[in-house]
């Protein structure tokens, strides 16, 4: 937490950072504070992640591999109409995001969910894995958790600072072009950045949750990542490459099952 705040600290008196409760703690008591800029809105985020978003599926439909099986593109979808309603119980206005999902054919191991609520997995998740609804669920859910917790905007603030602190004022304050590109890369950079183990911590544990509350097994994190730890072995799938895996993960997310195994409980 220090050192977050210290870092925002050679720019605070151009444009300031702000401490947010971006979620409620849940069952699972996620209940970080985290450091924002003040001059970057969880709007304008999700904004930029949305228009990412949309050139990723012009670009899939262009290859003809968007959305092209209908079965497992309705069986994500129920999923998801599963977990949505769930987010209130960690912030609600997330209840009524412009939420989206669609499906890639692809060998990748990888899915997502960006800012606003835009998500997408990649087909070969599914297949290779040989995922169970359940475990489809816990992707998902720890996916939706990043968006629901700003985790992106936390990653672009943290990469405005790594920028020339001139380049960053111009940008930030209208000055040039060049300070504008630096904005660029620095927002390029936060949301391509792999999540913090705190953050990936946090998704973890929310993301169990949701899937707890929409009935959907707790012990299915520990087979999902069980599975990921098989799949990692030689060339670790593009997923892992975006969520770091510490060694304790399984464990934690054992230790965390009875938290929310009432939930599960009470939803079936």
């Amino acid at each position: 937490m220090r050192t977050r705040f210290l870092l925002c600290l050679p720019l605070l008196a151009l444009v300031g950072c702000e401490t947010v409760q971006t979620t409620q703690g849940g069952a699972v008591g996620v209940d970080r504070e985290q450091r924002m800029f003040s001059a970057l809105s969880s709007a304008e985020v999700d904004k930029m992640a949305a228009e990412s978003y949309n050139k990723m599926l012009a670009e899939a439909r262009s290859k003809k591999v968007l959305n092209t099986d209908a079965a497992m593109l309705q069986r994500l979808r129920r999923i998801s109409n599963d977990l949505i309603p769930e987010v209130t119980h960690f912030r609600q206005d997330a209840r009524s995001w412009n939420w989206e999902v669609n499906l890639i054919k692809s060998d990748q191991i990888n899915a997502s969910c960006a800012p606003g609520g835009k998500i997408i997995f990649y087909s070969g998740i599914i297949t290779q894995l040989k995922l169970t609804d359940d475990e489809i669920a816990q992707i998902m859910g720890h996916e939706i958790a990043h968006a629901l917790r700003e985790h992106g905007r936390e990653a672009i603030s943290r990469a405005y600072v790594t920028q020339t602190g001139t380049q960053l004022a111009g940008a930030l304050l209208g000055l040039g072009q060049a300070g504008q590109q630096a904005a660029d890369q620095a927002v390029q950079v936060g949301l391509m950045l792999p999540n913090s183990r705190s953050n990936e911590s946090e998704a973890d544990l929310i993301g169990l949750e949701l899937a707890a509350r929409a009935g959907y097994k707790p012990e299915a994190a520990v087979s999902l990542w069980q599975k990921m730890a098989s799949a990692s072995q030689g060339q670790p799938p593009e997923f892992l490459s975006t969520h770091p895996n510490s060694g304790g993960r399984i464990q934690a997310l054992q230790a965390a099952i009875p938290r929310v195994q009432p939930l599960y409980n009470a939803a079936k």
